[in-house]
């Protein structure tokens, strides 16, 4: 196939040429936003890794009853209603990796935006969120323990 063949194929299938055009479009914002980012979004592997390695604090933004539920072993309650920065559990941490968890992963990058510009250096969002923690099939803690 040829450049005049594919222009043919495009003026005979102009709708398909344009929903073809808008999602390659999509994606490269997708990926140039991704890159802009002031965080990093981490695979669960990653996570246990961070932890392991640089004793990194896992805060979970999800409602209490949810957190009770299931939650990540080791990790931080502090509900996204009274997310801040300078809370105890969080100022302590500044120097140290934090990782955002929430429920699929979008709540997560709202906070991380604050913690970095509250001087935060290595901020990290569990991609997927707590639903990515499951189906790496990793295991979760109960309680509030």
């Amino acid at each position: 196939m040829d450049f005049q063949e594919l222009l043919a194929f495009a003026g005979r299938q102009q709708m398909l040429s344009l929903i073809f055009v808008g999602l390659t479009g999509g994606i490269i914002l997708n990926e140039i936003f991704g890159l802009l980012r002031p965080f990093k979004a981490v695979r669960p592997a990653e996570v246990t890794a961070l932890v392991n390695r640089d004793n990194a604090l896992v805060v979970d933004l999800r409602p209490i009853a949810d957190f009770d539920k299931g939650h990540i072993p080791g990790s931080k309650n502090v509900q996204m209603s009274q997310f801040d920065p300078e809370n105890k559990k969080l100022a302590a941490a500044k120097a140290l990796p934090v990782v955002l968890v929430c429920k699929t992963g979008y709540t997560a990058g709202d906070a991380a935006k604050r913690l970095k510009k509250a001087g935060f250096e290595k901020v990290y969002i569990l991609e997927g969120g707590i639903g990515g923690w499951q189906q790496a099939d990793l295991p979760l803690a109960k309680g509030r323990g």
